[in-house]
């Protein structure tokens, strides 16, 4: 992991077409700004848990859905 410091209104580039700026920095955190081509999901890493999580939980039922309509032998 590269770890880099930065003050208000720096930024960091990754690549050619994504940038990251500190916008504020308060005692308990620190707002960022991203910038990133719209098809390039940005998203916090909570919720990407929780769209995993969702996603799994559907992938389950469904295949337990499955498994109940196969006929027996």
């Amino acid at each position: 992991m590269l770890v880099l410091s930065r003050k208000v209104g720096e930024r960091i580039w990754i690549g050619d077409n994504i940038s990251v700026t500190v916008v504020r920095v308060t005692g308990g955190g620190v707002r960022i700004g991203v910038e990133a081509p719209p098809e390039l999901p940005v998203v916090r890493e909570e919720l990407k848990n929780r769209l995993l999580q969702a996603e799994r939980e559907c992938t389950d039922t469904l295949a337990s859905d499955q498994s109940q309509n196969q006929p027996r032998q």
